[in-house]
């Protein structure tokens, strides 16, 4: 039975779409606490099949999943619903898969980790560049990522690849156990 002030005033719907169950379902919790409904799904097959039954207002999608990528699920959402609106979860430095996914009709893309309050903000933005800074303006290029973020983000993939498992990212990477352990707890703050 629903309250009809539930009528009234609906919560938004978000639609939550990443692989890592862990992360979602965090977010999920975040978000309802927040006042919103939040749906899961853990790829592109489920978010569509999400959204052709009722889509959501917002979505907020993963670009690096097993199968169809988030870029595709961004294309096919907005071929569902122009509406909704989208916002883009990046990791490991793809910011020009971030920028191609808002040419596709996500409304912004947001670097890993983000927290719920600032994709919410995202979600209400709409000043993304969709071409680099320096064309559009003719100002100075974008900065450059630093080396130890570039070399932070590639780590995180290859741990991610590896299932958090820091022995084999490790031998992935070529480097020590231990040389990536202190790599991991170093966070650098400068882009």
């Amino acid at each position: 039975m629903t309250d009809a002030s539930d009528d009234a005033n609906p919560k938004p719907s978000v639609l939550l779409v990443d692989d890592d169950e862990r992360l979602r379902s965090r977010m999920a919790r975040a978000f309802e606490q927040r006042g919103y409904e939040a749906e899961q799904a853990d790829g592109y097959d489920g978010a569509v099949a999400v959204a052709k039954l009722e889509s959501t207002e917002y979505a907020v999608v993963d670009l690096r999943m097993p199968g169809k990528s988030g870029l595709e699920l961004v294309r096919e959402l907005h071929r569902i619903d122009p509406a909704t609106k989208i916002v883009v979860l990046t990791g490991y430095g793809s910011i020009a898969t971030a920028l191609e996914a808002v040419r596709f009709g996500a409304t912004h893309y947001l670097t890993k980790p983000a927290d719920v309050d600032e994709v919410i903000e995202a979600f209400g933005r709409s000043d993304v560049p969709t071409e680099p800074e320096a064309v559009r303006t003719g100002s100075e290029a974008p900065e450059t990522p630093s080396l130890a973020r570039v070399e932070w983000e590639h780590i995180q993939r290859v741990l991610t690849d590896c299932g958090g498992n820091i022995t084999k990212a490790s031998e992935r990477l070529g480097i020590h156990r231990r040389s990536l352990q202190r790599k991991l707890s170093k966070f650098p703050t400068s882009r």
